[in-house]
């Protein structure tokens, strides 16, 4: 399996599909959250399919500290991005629902409110389609989080942010450990000549990312 070259972007890439595809990338990633203006739409999610590219989607609001997560927000968010990947954009079961931990938590935080988050999560998808498989879960952040979820089983994906400074995430980027790994940003250019700002981002190649097409 080849190596996958994509990006993320909280930009709204219907106008630029065939743009990207015609340089080389093969996939994006983009957001279901609480902000309607940088979530994925239907309209969206069928021109990157159309144009060939293969989508990834992580849920992101405002996990940016340890007070942000609970089980109670785990089991909130889970039920949104559930609703939002089966009834807005038609995602097929079995592709993956990233979830962001977007900050460099301690081990502390990873044991206590991230862990109990992800039980909600799961909790959450479990509930939504009455106790049958739906999303594989994901993880972003660090490479100290993304590890610790994985070998918990609380998340089968990870994501690793492009933070390298956070705790673990060099080894983890060397081992290559991740599904998909974040690099440092860069604007590139979309249709028409319009600058877009993105993260670049790879997929592992011997790795299923959980990506899809709608």
């Amino acid at each position: 399996m080849p190596v996958l070259n994509g990006l993320d972007t909280t930009i709204e890439l219907t106008r630029h599909a065939l743009a990207l595809k015609a340089q080389g990338y093969d996939f994006a990633l983009r957001y279901y959250s609480n902000n309607g203006a940088k979530n994925l739409s239907l309209g969206e999610a069928r021109a990157l399919s159309g144009a060939g590219l293969r989508i990834g989607v992580v849920w992101e609001t405002s996990g940016t500290h340890a007070g942000f997560f609970s089980r109670a927000q785990g089991l909130a968010d889970g039920a949104q991005a559930f609703r939002m990947a089966r009834e807005v954009i038609g995602q097929p079961f079995g592709s993956a629902i990233y979830f962001a931990v977007d900050y460099d938590p301690t081990q502390a935080d990873l044991d206590g409110v991230i862990s109990n988050y992800f039980t909600g999560v799961h909790a959450a998808l479990y509930v939504a389609n009455e106790g049958e498989p739906s999303y594989r879960v994901g993880v972003y952040g660090s490479g100290l989080c993304c590890g610790t979820l994985v070998e918990r089983g609380q998340a089968s994906l990870s994501w690793l942010s492009h933070s390298t400074a956070f705790a673990g995430s060099r080894q983890y980027a060397e081992q290559k450990r991740y599904d998909l790994i974040q690099m440092l940003p860069a604007r590139i250019l979309g249709a028409d000549g319009i600058v877009l700002s993105i993260d670049p981002d790879a997929s592992h190649p011997e790795k299923d990312a959980g990506l899809f097409l709608v």
